[in-house]
């Protein structure tokens, strides 16, 4: 008797804690732009694992640089060197402006050693601990504690409650609403450069100098997640440098291992010279030779293949495709973001859309009930927009009218 999809479909249901609800289809392979099922049947993807297969499946310098280090050594912990870590580390300081690097393994470990970070900044100016961060409210950061802390949204929060405390929210692009929540005790602002989760809402220019302005003033440390809009899906290497300002930390991790689990916090010296020293933070994977090994071909590839260039262009025919997307159907009533980071807002929830889009081959997901997130790889063409324009009109059509 043969295993088909739905087994393993029924095996996974009985040994997997049900913290999501999965789509019903098992993936087995993927090749460049698309992805194949258990069945052979393939699906244009535009969702990329959540932002990270910026270069696509199957990439053969990225996988050949992967097996050439797993043939030399995987792990030797942070009680030594390792020449990937150390190139990997010279590489983001290049590409991101900040002076120290500290690797971890996802978006959410990045996220709670900024936090120490700017805690033990505060501390070691007053000696105190009861200083306080800004976060923003639909903001999201991850699903540790210290991550869901600083997370806007209470949902996620109130069954894991209490949190780490002193946390006060304001929201994105109203700078009046963040000076509302400044006090003397205000360490940290913290948000993401373009929010993911809670919309694909980008922060605006003068919100950005706006709050950079604050922190110089009053020595508050400006914090930005690049976790989901960064390497270069905005069409720049990080969001935050279109805008001509710097933060002092910023975290990063998604497409910077490029499906290899890997993440970082990276500061400005000012801030790496006056906080986290030997004995505040550690990691037992983070900065492991494979993931370096990764984040080094990430990096080199990124420039080989003019990746950022691709975004720009694909970007802004994507953004015009939805656009006119919108122009038909009553039911999208707005179209949001920036680069290959783009959201079609509806006037209802979207789930069955993007089901009736993964039958026909189409992948995508939401970003909160009513919106559709368009996160594909990289390195799609607009041939692969227009292919997702045509399935995703023929599911609207039939949602929507």
């Amino acid at each position: 008797m043969s295993v088909t999809m739905q087994n393993y479909i029924d095996e996974a249901e009985k040994a997997l804690l049900h913290t999501y609800n999965r789509y019903q289809v098992v993936f087995e392979k993927g090749e460049g732009v698309y992805l194949y099922d258990m069945d052979g049947k393939r699906y244009l993807d535009f969702v990329s694992g959540i932002a990270v297969f910026a270069l696509g499946y199957h990439h053969k310098e990225y996988n050949d640089a992967l097996k050439e280090q797993i043939d030399k050594i995987i792990h030797t912990s942070n009680y030594y060197y390792n020449l990937p870590a150390i190139e990997a580390a010279k590489k983001l300081k290049e590409i991101s402006g900040m002076d120290r690097v500290f690797f971890t393994n996802s978006g959410a470990e990045a996220v709670e050693g900024a936090v120490k970070t700017a805690r033990k900044y505060a501390y070691l100016k007053d000696g105190t601990t009861d200083h306080e961060i800004i976060a923003m409210n639909h903001s999201f950061h991850g699903r540790t504690m210290g991550a869901l802390s600083v997370t806007g949204n209470p949902h996620y929060r109130e069954a894991f409650e209490p949190m780490i405390g002193n946390i006060r929210f304001a929201d994105l692009n109203d700078f009046d609403s963040v000076m509302a929540q400044v006090t003397d005790k205000t360490c940290a602002v913290i948000f993401e450069t373009v929010q993911g989760e809670g919309g694909i809402y980008p922060a605006s220019e003068e919100f950005m100098k706006q709050v950079r302005r604050l922190c110089d003033e009053r020595d508050i440390l400006l914090i930005l997640d690049e976790i989901q809009c960064g390497m270069g899906r905005t069409g720049h290497m990080f969001a935050w440098q279109k805008y001509g300002i710097k933060p002092d930390v910023m975290t990063t991790a998604k497409a910077l291992g490029c499906g290899v689990p890997v993440g970082a916090f990276l500061m400005t010296e000012k801030v790496g010279a006056h906080s986290l020293v030997a004995g505040d933070h550690g990691t037992t994977y983070g900065g492991n030779p494979l993931a370096c090994a990764a984040i080094c071909k990430v990096v080199e590839l990124f420039e080989k293949e003019h990746v950022l260039d691709n975004v720009r262009t694909v970007g802004e025919y994507l953004g015009t495709r939805l656009e006119g997307l919108m122009a038909e159907f009553d039911c999208i009533k707005a179209r949001r973001g920036v680069g290959l980071m783009q959201g079609l807002a509806f006037d209802r929830p979207v789930g069955d859309i993007i089901t009736k889009a993964m039958e026909k081959g189409l992948v995508l997901i939401n970003a909160g009930t009513d919106i559709i997130r368009f996160v594909p790889p990289l390195v799609i063409s607009k041939e692969n927009v227009d292919d997702m324009i045509t399935i995703l009109r023929e599911c609207v059509r039939e949602a929507c009218i």
